[in-house]
């Protein structure tokens, strides 16, 4: 339904915390739907359904390295005497051989134990003399050494991934273990990408006096990309209510997601708002940030829409912040992204009550202690910044005065 509050009607600003609760809950009622997807297109995804084993890991015993199964009761005589070699086990078949007292079997990694063997001398310390095998070094030779026990490590039946888990290579790699070859799977979103404003330009054609270059554009797709997304560009809104509403309407019926940047302040061309409290559902406009107090989120159509700030450090703090929260609450991502800390390595006056981050730069000495160093240049607009800095790093509501060697968040910007 459309929210008939006017600008008046909205609380002044609510808090980060509240809006990503508010984001979480919208996103929880918009699941995507589940597919099924092979192993070898799964990676990053989001598990639907927990994954229980269908058979044990290891199967059964087998050889953790190269070498003799033998009984570790026949170490003293293996070092004095030798051990008839009775056969051969390798990987890949079961030739359900036996060991004897006395006797042992030559056993590559990853091969059935042969029965009545309990431990394996490594091909190092061993010597082949005809049919006889000597250990050149015994010690340590005790049952289940260098011997991988059928279930020590899964047993059938077990969960081994549980719903809401994102995949990596160690979880697809286990998943395979178990004999899966396709998931379960929440489908990625689809996300269509608009900057606002006449006065952008992109980047390669002559910039006329008054206009800009586009950086916006670049800065979120690359964002979305490192999420694993495939973001569609639209061409740039302009700043007249009618043609951005229609633009707009079209990527909500093909979208799961519209990103914006710019347009959503208070000026006289920020069209935005009006918008969407007349056509779609305002969830919230305006959070208690720095850079990025702007942001809105609403439901146009059948899209969520997020209104970023057009500022590009705005762009950064809501995205990774807000934003992330929307793409991984539609997918149904169960655990927390992990949170980073860092000590200051300078003082930092704060003197306002938004939370608020910064630019800054990560360092670790001999020490092992990982610092943070705030970059001075704190205006938003300010893109080279962004570029030189590896890290954006949080501080809570509140005005404070940090001193060096306090604790703050830090969310690094490079390999996220």
């Amino acid at each position: 339904m459309n929210d008939a509050k006017t600008g008046s009607d909205f609380p002044n600003r609510i808090g980060y915390d509240e809006a990503l609760a508010m984001i979480a809950a919208v996103a929880a009622r918009r699941r995507l739907p589940v597919e099924t997807v092979p192993l070898a297109r799964a990676a990053g995804r989001v598990l639907a359904e927990d994954v229980v084993a269908g058979v044990a890991l290891p199967p059964f015993d087998n050889a953790a390295m190269d070498g003799f199964a033998l009984r570790a009761a026949d170490a003293e005589r293996a070092r004095t005497q030798g051990l008839r070699l009775v056969g051969d086990q390798f990987a890949g078949a079961d030739l359900a051989l036996q060991v004897a007292a006395g006797e042992c079997a030559r056993i590559t990694t990853g091969a059935p134990m042969p029965a009545g063997a309990d431990a394996v001398l490594i091909r190092e310390n061993a010597r082949v003399d005809g049919e006889r095998v000597f250990a050149t070094e015994a010690g340590g030779l005790r049952p289940g050494r260098h011997l991988r026990r059928a279930g020590e490590d899964v047993q059938a039946g077990d969960r081994v991934l549980v719903a809401g888990t994102r995949l990596g290579p160690a979880q697809l790699g286990l998943a395979a273990a178990v004999g899966r070859h396709d998931l379960p799977l929440y489908r990625r979103p689809t996300v269509a990408v608009f900057t606002t404003g006449d006065e952008l330009c992109p980047p390669g054609q002559p910039l006329a006096p008054g206009r800009i270059y586009d950086s916006n554009r670049a800065l979120l797709q690359t964002l979305l990309q490192a999420e694993g997304l495939e973001p569609v560009a639209w061409p740039v809104l302009p700043d007249r209510p009618g043609p951005m509403l229609a633009a707009l309407r079209d990527a909500a019926f093909s979208f799961d997601v519209v990103i914006t940047c710019g347009g959503v302040s208070a000026g006289d061309r920020d069209h935005l708002p009006a918008l969407l409290r007349e056509h779609g559902e305002i969830h919230f406009w305006r959070v208690r940030m720095k850079p990025g107090m702007p942001l809105l989120f609403a439901g146009l159509g059948e899209a969520l829409l997020l209104g970023l700030p057009g500022n590009p450090v705005s762009v950064l703090a809501t995205f990774l912040g807000p934003g992330r929260a929307l793409l991984d609450g539609l997918q149904g991502l169960a655990t927390p992204r992990r949170r980073l800390f860092a000590r200051l390595a300078t003082p930092f006056a704060k003197a306002h009550a938004r939370l608020e981050f910064l630019r800054g730069r990560l360092e670790s000495g001999a020490d092992a202690v990982v610092q943070v160093r705030p970059d001075p240049a704190d205006g938003s607009h300010r893109l080279r910044g962004a570029a030189d800095a590896d890290c954006l790093l949080v501080l809570g509501e509140g005005a404070r005065d940090y001193a060096a060697g306090d604790v703050v968040e830090v969310v690094p910007l490079r390999g996220f």
